[in-house]
């Protein structure tokens, strides 16, 4: 830790054993044996009941004495180590805050891009700040999202059944979650059911197998370390190496690295502008959702990936991956669908992402 010097740990370990060490010096040296020997009678000096007595009152009392000077320098001890012990905690905490505020100051310049947060919740398992979208060719919302724990985040089917369906806020209001956002994309069978697409995770465990990249698709999600993970996997081994612990699938990356990927040609026409849900990470693995409105499938309205792109390039993004959109765009907080859906109503997904106090 670079904000403490060589000096301050050793004196830090210094201050922790010495309390231990001079006890043991002590006991090694000093004794407080009482020496209660049996009185030895002479024949020729014969010794009274009154001498006998006197004789054992003086020494109870100096094996008082020295009880009492050892228990003396047993406090002093124990107020040396309480004093010590102090000592070095408050040099851990100070320490802890030295080093937490680099992150704290980047934090606030990330965050100073986005302006004032519009809705704020914070828990010991997950801190969220909602802002709102204000550009001149679109509208929406930034989810800022810090995972403190495993407990914050789920990605769950629709009705929990493979096959079934239903909306992110029916999904936010059966769990109990604070927020919710869509997640993968969808495919449906000639018998009304609705599966996600390709490769999908839920608690380390690939839901119905192992899809390798077709079409340019992109798996999306998060390591079992809390951190964003995504892109095009030709095998199970080679996504496996990532420690998975769920995600979903779209199409296509944005940003790498913060560095701008091409878009397939299919992906800037149709359409060019529609309702968006972009996942994406900050170096510090902070992530950010950004939902945009789209007022209906004509593709005249909304944001194109390319803007998007640039925004999250000016907001110091990482990695972004671009989830469904369209219809399925959506994004709940405390109850209420904040963004206005462009199918005119909520649609029933396969996959959703929700989030916990």
């Amino acid at each position: 830790m670079n904000v403490i010097s060589i000096q301050q740990i050793n004196r830090i370990l210094l201050l922790a054993i010495a309390p231990f060490l001079g006890m043991l010096i002590w006991l090694l040296f000093v004794s407080a044996n009482v020496p209660i020997n049996p009185l030895v009678h002479n024949a020729s000096t014969p010794i009274s009941f009154q001498q006998e007595t006197l004789t054992l009152d003086n020494l109870l009392t100096k094996a008082n004495t020295d009880a009492v000077q050892t228990k003396s320098i047993i406090q002093q001890y124990f107020q040396l180590y309480e004093k010590s012990s102090a000592e070095v905690a408050a040099m851990l905490q100070n320490a802890a805050a030295q080093a937490a505020k680099p992150g704290i100051i980047y934090d606030t310049r990330i965050t100073a891009k986005l302006g004032s947060p519009i809705r704020q919740a914070s828990s010991g398992n997950i801190d969220l700040k909602l802002f709102a979208l204000n550009e001149s060719n679109y509208k929406g919302y930034a989810l800022k999202v810090n995972l403190k724990s495993d407990k914050a985040i789920k990605l769950v089917l629709g009705k929990d059944k493979i096959g079934s369906s239903e909306t992110t806020l029916d999904a936010v209001t059966r769990y109990g979650a604070i927020a919710g956002v869509n997640a993968g994309g969808f495919a449906d069978d000639n018998k009304g059911k609705r599966y996600p697409l390709d490769t999908t995770m839920m608690n380390g465990k690939y839901v119905n197998g192992f899809f390798p990249t077709n079409n340019d698709t992109t798996f999306i999600g998060l390591n079992k370390d809390r951190k964003l993970i995504g892109g095009k996997f030709s095998s199970q081994s080679e996504l496996d190496k990532l420690n998975p612990l769920m995600g979903s699938t779209f199409v296509p990356v944005l940003l790498k690295n913060g560095n701008k990927m091409s878009i397939p040609y299919q992906w800037q026409s149709s359409p060019s502008r529609a309702a968006r849900t972009v996942m994406a990470n900050y170096k510090h693995d902070q992530l950010l959702f950004i939902v945009t409105d789209g007022y209906d499938e004509s593709g005249n309205s909304g944001a194109t990936l390319t803007e998007l792109q640039d925004k999250m390039q000016q907001l110091g993004i990482v990695d972004a991956y671009n989830l469904d959109g369209g219809g399925s765009t959506t994004l709940v907080w405390g109850g209420s669908v904040l963004n206005r859906p462009s199918d005119g109503k909520l649609r029933p997904l396969a996959t959703n992402f929700l989030f916990f106090k």
